[in-house]
């Protein structure tokens, strides 16, 4: 594996990291915005989103999904239009965050659950994940999981695992034809660590941020850890992109209180190229 190299520097906090159409794709909370960076490093910015961007996806038309977090929306970018797709404040109970969107537009889409910045974890709450319908209408996905955070889709479209930041595990569920979850199970205990942000790869392991653990690591099915890269910073997302799918992008920041990183411009999106390119969605 080779070393780690900047990407780009002066971010706040980075979220929601995606490869698309040849360019990386984040949001940065505190600077209220969603921006695309070619391969040379030159970023654009791509909407503006005061009350913080975090998860992307795309529906099938091409239409970009942002997560609106303070407001609990999910946002829809096409062109120089900006809609609101849909109203999360049903299902969330805090924050939004991260979201995966599948290949029909079905839109699964996590929250923090409590208030994590004055709650601390005696206040942990169970959060639900939220359904988002192509449409905009919104139901519960599933329920019971501790802070849903970053989640991936299998190639086939069969499966969605997402990880558990509080939980210390992922969890798959089987996706049915109407975009509903079943069969509830444990995908992987990561004990000691905290997922975050993630990416699939083609041999069906998962790259993940440990928000605990300043570094990303690599676990397959039953918990193997089998990869692991140490960053000495902060780590919070990760996603696999470049043109053969083999570079690792990965968002780092000095903390994740926004009294300790909005306006200081301290993080950064490193990057390293692994062996197994990316796979499934986002």
């Amino acid at each position: 594996m080779a070393g780690l190299e900047v990407f780009v520097d002066g971010v706040d906090f980075g979220e929601g990291p995606r490869w698309h159409d040849g360019r990386l794709w984040y949001s940065d909370f505190f600077q209220q915005s969603v921006y695309a960076v070619d391969p040379s490093g030159a970023r654009e910015v791509i909407v503006k989103v005061p009350t913080q961007p975090s998860g992307l996806g795309w529906m099938p038309d091409g239409s970009l999904l942002v997560v609106s977090m303070l407001d609990r929306k999910l946002l829809r970018v096409d062109g120089d239009t900006v809609t609101e797709h849909a109203d999360l404040s049903s299902v969330a109970t805090f924050h939004c965050n991260d979201m995966v969107v599948s290949a029909t537009g079905n839109a699964y889409v996590g929250n923090f659950g409590w208030d994590i910045f004055t709650g601390g974890r005696d206040a942990v709450r169970a959060a639900a994940l939220a359904l988002v319908r192509p449409d905009g209408t919104v139901s519960v996905a599933a329920e019971g999981l501790q802070f849903p955070n970053g989640s991936v889709i299998t190639p086939d479209g069969e499966t969605l695992v997402v990880g558990e930041s509080y939980g210390a595990r992922y969890r798959a569920f089987t996706i049915a034809p109407d975009g509903t979850l079943h069969d509830q199970r444990v995908w992987a205990e990561v004990p000691g660590c905290a997922p975050d942000g993630c990416s699939l790869d083609a041999a069906g392991g998962i790259w993940f941020a440990d928000a605990r653990g300043q570094r990303v690591v690599r676990v397959v099915e039953g918990g193997e850890i089998t990869d692991v890269v140490e960053t000495g910073v902060g780590t919070y997302a990760c996603a696999l992109g470049g043109d053969d799918g083999r570079t690792l992008f990965i968002l780092t920041a000095p903390d994740a209180h926004p009294d300790r990183v909005a306006g200081r411009g301290e993080g950064a999106i490193l990057m390293t190229t692994v062996a197994e390119p990316h796979a499934g969605l986002p």
